[in-house]
C-alpha cells in the first residue's frame, strides 16, 4: 500500500509540475511576443519578430522601411490623400498606479479624396520602461468594442520593477468616429484611451520617479485598389509641431534612499518579534490531542 501511495503521490506531483510549466510558458510567450487582434498588418509584430528589445532608433528604421514598401503613393492613379494632423492633445486620467493615457486626435483631409470607409487610424505607443499595458485587460476592452484592433508587445511582466524590465509597445487600430465638414476640408476626430499600470519605481530622494511619454506614431492604414487587386497602404499625416500638445509626465511614488536603513531595521524587528510570538504561542498553547 505504501508503494501504491508513493506512486500516486509522484503522479500527482508530475501533473501539477506540468500544469505550472505550461502556465509559465504561456505567460512568458505573451510577455515577449504579444498578439495582434483583428489586425491584418501589424507593424509591431514585424518589429518584434526580428528584435527582442525595443529601441527608438531600430524601430524608426523599420517604420521607414514599412512606409517605403506600403506607401499609398506606389498605387496607380496617385490615390494618396493629403492628410494633416491638425491637433493632438494628451493627458493622464485617474489617480494612483493605474491610470488611462487619453489622446485626442484631429485630422483634416479634402473630403473628395479620402476613402473614409476603407481606412483606419493606427497609433503606436512606445511606452517608457516605468509603465506597461496589461494584454489581458486590453483583450477584454477589444472584445467589448473599444478598439478596432490592438496588439501588445515587449515586456508585460507585472512583477518586474523598472530597473529589471524592458520597454513595451502597444499598437492600436481605430475606426474614424465622425466627420465634420468645414468648407473644402473635413475634420476627423477620434479619442483613444489606453489603460496603463506603473511598475515598481527605483529609489529617489524626491520620493517620486518621473516617467515621460513621447509623441506616438500616427499612421492611416487604407485598403485600396492596386494593379494586383485590393491591398493595404500607409499614409503619414503631415503636422505642425507647434499645434501638438504631447508632453505628459507621470510622477510615480517611490522609496527614498535615505530611509532604507530605517525601513530595513523596522522590517527585521517586526519579522523577529512576529516569529517569537508564534514560537511562544506554540510552546505555551500546544495543540490538544
Amino acid at each position: 500500500m505504501r508503494i501504491i501511495g508513493w506512486i500516486c503521490w509522484r503522479w500527482k506531483m508530475g501533473i501539477i509540475w506540468k500544469f505550472f510549466f505550461c502556465c509559465c510558458f504561456i505567460v512568458v510567450t505573451l510577455s515577449i511576443y504579444g498578439d495582434c487582434l483583428s489586425l491584418e498588418d501589424c507593424i509591431l509584430k514585424s518589429y518584434f519578430s526580428k528584435n527582442e528589445v525595443l529601441t527608438d532608433s531600430s524601430f524608426q528604421d523599420l517604420l521607414q522601411d514599412e512606409l517605403s514598401k506600403f506607401s499609398c503613393k506606389l498605387l496607380p492613379g496617385d490615390p494618396n490623400p493629403q492628410l494633416t494632423l491638425s491637433g493632438l492633445e494628451r493627458r493622464l486620467i485617474g489617480e494612483g498606479s493605474h491610470r488611462h493615457l487619453s489622446s485626442t486626435i484631429q485630422l483634416q483631409v479634402p473630403p473628395q479624396s479620402f476613402p473614409l470607409q476603407s481606412c483606419k487610424l493606427v497609433m503606436i505607443e512606445r511606452l517608457p520602461s516605468g509603465v506597461f499595458a496589461d494584454p489581458f485587460e486590453l483583450d477584454h476592452l477589444f472584445h467589448h468594442g473599444a478598439y478596432a484592433g490592438i496588439g501588445v508587445f515587449g515586456d508585460t511582466n507585472l512583477e518586474l520593477p523598472s530597473v529589471s524590465s524592458n520597454r513595451s509597445a502597444v499598437e492600436i487600430h481605430m475606426n474614424f468616429e465622425h466627420s465634420i465638414s468645414s468648407g473644402a476640408m473635413s475634420e476627423l476626430g477620434i479619442r483613444i484611451d489606453l489603460p496603463l499600470h506603473a511598475r515598481y519605481a527605483p529609489l529617489h530622494e524626491s520620493g517620486y520617479s518621473e516617467v515621460a511619454f513621447g509623441t506616438p506614431d500616427l499612421l492611416v492604414s487604407c485598403s485600396m485598389e492596386g494593379s494586383s487587386g485590393m491591398r493595404s497602404c500607409l499614409i503619414v499625416p503631415s503636422h505642425d509641431s507647434n499645434r501638438l500638445r504631447t508632453d505628459v509626465v507621470w510622477k510615480i511614488p517611490c522609496g527614498i534612499m535615505s530611509h532604507t536603513n530605517v525601513v530595513s531595521v523596522v522590517t527585521f524587528a517586526t519579522a523577529f518579534v512576529s516569529t517569537l510570538v508564534i514560537v511562544f504561542a506554540s510552546v505555551l498553547y500546544p495543540k490538544p490531542r
